[in-house]
């Protein structure tokens, strides 16, 4: 047999990577994980989910302070102002504390960092930096990073993108975001909260793409009360950016007459793309398809021996909780274990105010498959969201109409992200809509909306 430097070397250190790097070296492998940033934790804990939650979270709490929220729960203030650098400092910090986390994980597990970026020379050998090594397996997570936008430049000063609109240095007069997905809704969010005008321009005629229609619709209906602007089925066509502003053209996605939106910044969020460019896929004959993506069996291993792919780089939705238990499924599959994920029960959560989630099929999808009932309750008839006066939302339990067997579950409401985990976990299970139903819940909880929804399956709910 050869010998190798690692049994494992992991491509990448955000949640799919650093992840499998570790639960590679608990079950007794060598491994390595190159990675080129100066920190670990790939996009994610750099520059995505966790310092935009630091951002969203902080802004939240100014919006309560500044907008008299605080003084209907008898909590006065007086001269409240923003503190932005304070409030970028706050989001540094969090950073600093999980990616320096992840290093001393990675010292723990006796994981080997090797820091640069990594090419491949053929199937079992990499060049890390100026080092080359060899693996047995190798496991591609490079995660994925921005998509660009033709006719618009980011300069990262006046058009950013995601990563820019986590550090402006200033409170956008007026924030043009392109795109209605999460990303941009999130953050456009962050900076309407801290006195921007908010303006999404979405090129399809509904804002958040692949989630259940009524939290498409509803969800346009909140953020419109919370006084963002829509310009819907429009199309961006270019954008000149100058010291003090941008001057957008957008016309109809159908086809029109072109005009202009003047915007202090723009944020160009209109989604991501795998990051498969400089791996030197071309020398172990490892082919991307159509949408650049490496393609995976069910164990996660390409069509080259030796090589296995998770996260962003493979199908599916770009989310770090998918590409973290890929991460644990695939290090077990090297390691002669049972690695498994169910890509039908994925949860995907948008971390607004109030939160969005969902798991499992659409309505629409689940009603193109067959007989269906479904379950609605208001959060208004939740007595812990009423007393807390976050009223907005609902949760919608979908379930087979022969079997009762739970088919999605969605919601709106203050701590929907949290919620989502039991919905999730009891499909995993196979669970009932009348299994949930009958679940005794605290009270009070936001989660008895869930119970309440389940009951409405069954045509009983008692609160409504």
């Amino acid at each position: 047999m050869a010998e190798y430097d690692f049994d494992v070397l992991v491509i990448g250190s955000g949640p799919g990577g650093y992840v499998a790097a570790i639960r590679a070296a608990q079950l007794g492998l060598r491994t390595a994980c190159a990675e080129s940033r100066e920190t670990l934790g790939g996009t994610c804990l750099n520059v995505g989910c966790i310092p935009s939650k630091a951002l969203l979270h902080a802004s939240e709490l100014f919006e309560e302070a500044h907008d008299g929220t605080l003084a209907k729960w008898g909590v006065k203030t007086q001269g409240v102002e923003l503190d932005l650098e304070a409030m970028h400092g706050g989001r540094r910090e969090a950073v600093r504390g999980l990616t320096g986390g992840i290093e001393f994980l990675f010292k723990k597990n006796k994981v080997e960092w090797l820091k640069g970026r990594a090419s491949f020379q053929d199937a079992h050998s990499v060049v890390v930096g100026e080092r080359a090594v060899t693996a047995k397996n190798i496991v591609i997570a490079t995660g994925s990073s921005v998509t660009p936008l033709p006719g618009v430049t980011v300069d990262q000063q006046r058009i950013v993108d995601s990563t820019g609109a986590l550090e402006l240095s200033e409170v956008p007069s007026h924030l043009v975001v392109i795109g209605g997905g999460v990303i941009g809704l999130e953050l456009g969010s962050v900076w309407k909260r801290l006195g921007a005008r908010v303006t999404v321009v979405e090129y399809l005629d509904q804002i958040l793409p692949g989630m259940d229609g009524e939290i498409r619709k509803d969800a346009q209906r909140i953020f419109k009360k919370q006084g963002f602007e829509f310009k819907l089925g429009t199309k961006v066509t270019g954008a000149q950016a100058t010291a003090t502003g941008v001057t957008l053209t957008v016309e109809p996605a159908a086809g029109g007459a072109a005009e202009t939106i003047e915007a202090s910044h723009v944020l160009v969020s209109i989604g991501r793309r795998p990051n498969t460019e400089g791996l030197g896929l071309d020398k172990i004959g490892l082919q991307l398809n159509q949408r650049h993506q490496i393609e995976t069996d069910h164990d996660f291993r390409t069509a080259v021996d030796g090589v296995w792919a998770i996260g962003d780089v493979i199908p599916g939705p770009m989310l770090a909780h998918k590409a973290e238990d890929e991460g644990i499924a695939v290090a077990e599959n090297i390691a002669g274990l049972t690695g498994i994920v169910n890509h039908d029960v994925i949860p995907s959560v948008v971390y607004t105010m109030p939160e969005m989630s969902g798991v499992g099929l659409t309505e629409e999808q689940a009603r193109e498959q067959g007989e269906v009932k479904v379950g609605k309750f208001p959060m208004a008839g939740n007595s812990r969201a009423k007393t807390n006066r976050e009223a907005d939302g609902w949760v919608k339990v979908i379930a087979d109409a022969k079997t009762d067997r739970v088919l999605g579950v969605w919601m709106i409401n203050a701590v929907a992200g949290t919620m989502i985990a039991q919905a999730a976990q009891a499909m995993e299970f196979g669970a009932t809509s009348e299994d949930i139903a009958y679940t005794c819940h605290a009270h009070p909880t936001h989660s008895e909306a869930l119970k309440e929804a389940a009951m409405g399956v069954l045509g009983k709910p008692i609160h409504v």
